[in-house]
């Protein structure tokens, strides 16, 4: 049922997944992590339904010049790339990282370059700091990280651009990178359905440490690791929409 409803209401639009308030996702992961749906049969079904759309578009546009549901269907050819590029590229990346990598969710996995930067930085003044406690019940001065948080918390679950923003910002007000990764490691492993899993770990390496990234322009903490901003995702998404959206619950 997930499956199908992503095929017909998300893959269609799945290039505004950086939104957290478009529900165009796929919503697969824990089913993924605990084997109830394979990715094998997923990237089967998704091939299908673009391919299926691209016939559709080009039949009818030989039938009519335009038609409001075409750039629409031929948008899925690109949607379908997008998303098979995560679920298989980057999983397996994921599980490659973690399988040959015995530090895979330690600081000890990072690149050399990401270690050599962040230890340059370590000294770097922190404008926040918050005990475990604070971070765990969200409650710090960014409404946006405090919201993804929560819904963490309550819900299992967080958007896939807001983990990455997420774990960032606890680089950027933990006393170092270790405990950045450790905290982020175990409130996802604690918390989220599909934590325990090669993507989690990877992708939290790769928001903290760089591990599958390059090195950005320099700053005080993170060094050349990529930054993410909170005007950086104003300017993506209504920030206030998703709060109230996780505040009602």
């Amino acid at each position: 049922r997930r499956l199908a409803d992503f095929l017909a209401e998300g893959l269609p639009f799945y290039g505004e997944r950086n939104d957290p308030n478009r529900p165009v996702t796929s919503r697969l992961s824990p089913y993924l992590h605990f084997g109830q749906i394979s990715a094998q049969r997923v990237a089967l079904e998704v091939q299908a339904r673009a391919a299926q759309a691209v016939e559709h578009a080009q039949r009818i546009a030989l039938e009519v010049q335009t038609r409001d549901d075409q750039p629409v269907e031929l948008a899925l050819g690109t949607a379908a790339a997008d998303f098979l590029e995560e679920l298989i590229v980057r999983r397996e990346l994921a599980d490659n990282f973690c399988f040959y990598n015995p530090h895979y969710d330690s600081y000890d996995g990072f690149p050399a370059w990401a270690r050599q930067t962040l230890d340059r930085h370590r000294a770097d003044p922190r404008a926040y700091r918050y005990s475990s406690e604070q971070l765990e019940t969200g409650q710090t001065a960014d409404n946006l990280w405090n919201a993804a948080q929560q819904e963490l918390v309550r819900q299992g679950t967080m958007p896939g651009y807001l983990r990455m923003y997420w774990a960032k910002k606890l680089l950027e007000w933990c006393a170092s990178p270790e405990l950045a990764m450790q905290i982020a490691i175990n409130f996802n492993d604690g918390y989220a359905l599909d934590g325990r899993d090669p993507n989690g770990y990877t992708g939290i390496a790769w928001s903290i440490g760089g591990v599958h990234d390059r090195p950005w322009g320099e700053r005080p903490v993170f060094g050349t690791i990529r930054f993410m901003s909170y005007d950086g995702c104003k300017r993506k998404f209504s920030i206030e929409d998703y709060v109230r959206k996780v505040k009602e619950g």
